[in-house]
């Protein structure tokens, strides 16, 4: 049962353009219909502090808009930590990273609705991990290209008592442009501490033609495993879908999905054509009801695989979990330019 009924000692925040410090009254004092400062312009090569507070709390949302693609950085540190437990472009976190590309397959915003993360149109990027700190939050974003780019954001949360056996919310960004052939693709490594795995935002390029490009499986490595202790059968399989997501059986098309914790949310490009090449898949698969638990550290591999054999696509991911703290630095982002997918 949700504790929302529940009367408790917390007290809300929120942190926005009109209220940058958070605080109590701290908003417009421009009175009824006025909009003093609904937006923040971030400067070529700048970083900006969205959130910057004491705890005991927890970040319960956090909403952007304006510019949405790669050359957007969010980080977030906990506890004054000098290293981010969150360092992701803003469109591969929210699962959207070919942020040039606004329309999917039936001209439509892709729309992923799901328990964790929405993206509604036109654009707008909602996050719903309770991401808990004891002592201290810092959420910056930093501006990566080179001119200016325009941020409407609203990140709110709450003071209050914490458990003694917290973890702290971690997200990295992966990529390879392409896959390198015959080598699964790592989704995740090098985590060390205790703590659970809780999912990825997955998006796959097509380079070549199609050839079922799902075959590829999922292997989940718990601590010091040598051989893995979760292996999917199939990419589709993983994100919950069947058959090359309807393409197998049937009507002979791909279909999408978006539920509570998983789906295959937009297809980008043409799709006329049985397995045709050149097709963007968005997905993502949110272990909250089945989270993976460690002891010691994890890691996840998924294959690039098609029924005539590995693959050469491009593969952009985000991977998402609890662990306590300290942490292992994050594996450093590429480039701005290399980020760029269309």
């Amino acid at each position: 049962m949700e504790s929302i009924h529940l009367i408790q000692n917390t007290k809300t925040f929120a942190f926005s353009a009109e209220n940058p410090t958070g605080a109590r009254a701290g908003g417009s004092r421009g009175g009824d219909c006025t909009k003093l400062r609904p937006c923040i312009d971030i400067h070529p090569g700048e970083t900006v502090t969205l959130v910057d507070t004491d705890g005991p709390g927890m970040i319960q949302n956090i909403w952007f808009t304006g510019y949405v693609g790669h050359s957007f950085i969010l980080r977030i540190y906990w506890e004054g930590d000098e290293t981010p437990s969150v360092e992701a472009p803003i469109s591969a976190f929210f699962g959207c990273a070919y942020d040039e590309n606004f329309e999917d397959r039936e001209g439509r915003y892709p729309i992923l609705n799901s328990a964790k993360i929405l993206v509604a149109p036109g654009r707008g990027l909602n996050c719903y991990w309770e991401m808990p700190f004891r002592k201290h939050c810092r959420i910056t974003m930093e501006n990566r290209s080179g001119e200016d780019k325009t941020l409407f954001y609203m990140i709110t949360g709450c003071y209050m008592d914490l458990p003694e056996n917290i973890g702290y919310f971690h997200a990295s960004y992966r990529q390879e442009h392409p896959v390198q052939k015959g080598r699964s693709y790592t989704v995740i490594d090098n985590i060390k501490g205790k703590g659970q795995f809780l999912g990825l935002t997955l998006a796959a390029g097509m380079n070549g033609n199609n050839t079922c490009w799902v075959e590829g499986e999922a292997r989940m490595y718990i601590d010091d495993d040598p051989y893995p202790s979760i292996h999917y059968t199939g990419t589709e399989d993983y994100f919950g879908g069947a058959y090359g997501f309807g393409n197998d059986i049937y009507l002979k098309r791909y279909h999408t999905y978006s539920g509570l914790y998983t789906g295959m949310f937009a297809i980008l490009g043409d799709n006329a054509a049985f397995y045709n090449g050149q097709q963007r898949f968005l997905l993502y698969r949110f272990h909250v009801p089945d989270p993976i638990h460690f002891e010691t550290g994890f890691r996840m591999t998924l294959d690039n695989l098609g029924w005539t054999g590995p693959r050469y696509d491009d593969y952009t991911s985000v991977a998402f979990w609890y662990q306590t703290l300290p942490h292992k630095p994050l594996k450093p982002l590429p480039g701005d330019a290399e980020m760029v997918m269309k």
